[in-house]
């Protein structure tokens, strides 16, 4: 997880304190505000997510005002979904400086500007820059902070609160698919685009009830009503190791800046009192001299802790299992990120337009996603189930419909495989449950932000691909055809790895048996 200075705090308080009164449980760990966290992230799934998976509405527009090929003008719809999830390591560099809350606040402003400037767009190029890249960097510093500020404010209900946040994925898909295909009917696209701009504005708000934890809340995570001296003494050294892991500086620099600074600020109060003997001229430079060193200070910091956590992490790649991990989401993603894409094209060639107005398809995967999610869940967690298996028969569902999806040319066979698409994608809630799995919990962090960064270019290149597969041969079958079976690769090495590293596990320990058994023994007379 990321902190900050904001997130965090400087001043620990009287830690000697700690011994002498018992530490009450914070109401708002698993509670109170906590409620208010996973309120707001329920919000930014829903306005970017569920608005990035809406975006098969505005690629047909797109088509049409521009007459460029479908390969190139999905780059526009890709770019954004991609980018939000590729920046999210580097995201953590402004978390790391400026904290949850300021990075949201950025990151909606920015994405509100994406979609605004989007709607005046003169050829598909500019809209690479404007909502490819603009508007996508801008949804994953909204992105990430929403989802790090859940994990910081519960304890005990963290997966039942990460569950409930990204549902609204799937909510936000259904409910942005009619309001843009709304919007663009009644405004046309460019007022859609510049309606949605100022709808996203909204996500400044969730940012801004991204309130920090103070250290206080911290240590009081860890404690829960105990007040043995073990439990404090423990709490204490979890709560000390978390923030100078998450790049505060330690008790000793932290006293040495704090001197530095109060010098600082003893020259300026004394040119201040001073006035007329100093310049005003002096005193402001102090004062720039001054505020200059603490913003070098916090992003020397802030680049430390990014790039030990990230760049720290290189033993990862010597898990095999994990690096068929990361080849399995490179070919994933896309697969899920298609359908949404290119079915309303899909839909308005079969010429089912007219049952598709009713209930469109993409809305069909959306709803059902939200149940799988929850159902696939409760059956992971039962004591006889392996997670492992469910998400692994998950994906082989999924690859299946995929296959299955272009053999569809009517509504209700297109309705039952997207529902069936939209159920098996609920895997995708069990993707940090595996990920610790392989790895463990002390390297979860890092090993999930590599994972959704490889999910990232996946989605990046998988809708242009399928078009450009149309502009070849005219359908969009053998779109469908190859990213299944490129998906179909990504599965094979998540049953082989395992295989492998049970036989070099198995292996290694006859070799050290036959060790031990080949050591001379030493006899020893009394």
């Amino acid at each position: 997880m990321y902190a900050s200075r904001e997130d965090i705090g400087y001043d620990f308080g009287d830690d000697s304190k700690v011994g002498s009164k018992p530490i009450k449980p914070n109401p708002n760990i698993d509670g109170g505000w906590a409620w208010m966290i996973v309120f707001s992230s329920f919000l930014v799934h829903i306005l970017i997510m569920g608005s990035q998976m809406a975006l098969g509405i505005l690629n047909m527009e797109w088509l049409e005002e521009f007459n460029q090929s479908r390969g190139l003008t999905a780059w526009v719809s890709s770019l954004s979904m991609g980018i939000t999830l590729i920046v999210g390591p580097f995201i953590g560099l402004f978390i790391s400086m400026c904290g949850c809350r300021t990075t949201a606040i950025i990151g909606g402003i920015l994405n509100a500007l994406g979609w605004i400037l989007s709607a005046y767009a003169s050829n598909v190029h500019y809209l690479f820059l404007t909502f490819g890249v603009t508007a996508g960097i801008g949804s994953g510093m909204v992105y990430l902070p929403a989802v790090v500020m859940v994990g910081q404010y519960f304890q005990n209900r963290r997966a039942l609160a990460q569950g409930l946040s990204t549902t609204g994925t799937g909510f936000g898909a259904f409910l942005m698919t009619a309001l843009l295909k709304y919007l663009c009917t009644e405004f046309g696209w460019r007022n859609a685009m510049f309606i949605q701009g100022a709808i996203s504005l909204n996500l400044c708000v969730c940012g801004a009830l991204m309130r920090p934890l103070s250290p206080k809340e911290l240590r009081e995570k860890y404690v829960v009503g105990n007040d043995s001296e073990e439990n404090r003494a423990k709490a204490l050294s979890h709560s000390t190791e978390t923030i100078k892991s998450n790049g505060v500086l330690g008790e000793e620099p932290e006293k040495k800046e704090e001197a530095a600074n109060e010098e600082v600020l003893g020259s300026v109060q004394h040119i201040e009192i001073g006035g007329k003997s100093g310049s005003e001229r002096s005193m402001y430079g102090l004062r720039l001299f001054k505020t200059v060193s603490q913003l070098t200070v916090t992003v020397r910091k802030g680049f430390a802790l990014w790039y030990s956590s990230y760049f720290g992490a290189a033993s990862l790649f010597t898990n095999r299992v994990f690096v068929a991990f990361i080849i399995w989401a490179l070919f994933a993603y896309s697969s899920f990120v298609i359908p949404f894409i290119h079915l309303p094209e899909i839909v308005k060639q079969y010429k089912l337009s007219r049952q598709d107005n009713v209930f469109p398809l993409t809305s069909i995967i959306a709803i059902v996603h939200i149940f799988g999610k929850v159902i696939l869940g409760i059956i992971s967690d039962l004591p006889c189930i392996s997670t492992w298996n469910v998400f692994l028969m998950a994906n082989f569902t999924l690859v299946t419909c995929i296959l299955t999806l272009p053999l569809m040319q009517t509504y209700i066979g297109l309705a039952v495989v997207c529902a069936l698409i939209g159920f098996s994608s609920g895997y995708f809630s069990l993707m940090p449950v595996v990920t610790e799995d392989l790895v463990g919990t002390k390297h979860l962090a890092n090993a999930y932000g590599i994972i959704i960064c490889a999910n990232g270019i996946s989605a990046l290149f998988g809708p242009p691909f399928a078009g450009w597969i149309y502009d070849i041969t005219q359908k969009y079958d053998f779109s469908f055809y190859i990213a299944g079976l490129l998906y179909m690769v990504g599965i094979i090495f998540l049953l082989i790895q395992p295989c492998i590293q049970k036989k070099q596990s198995r292996e290694k320990s006859t070799e050290e048996a036959q060790v031990q058994l080949q050591e001379p023994k030493c006899s020893c007379t009394q």
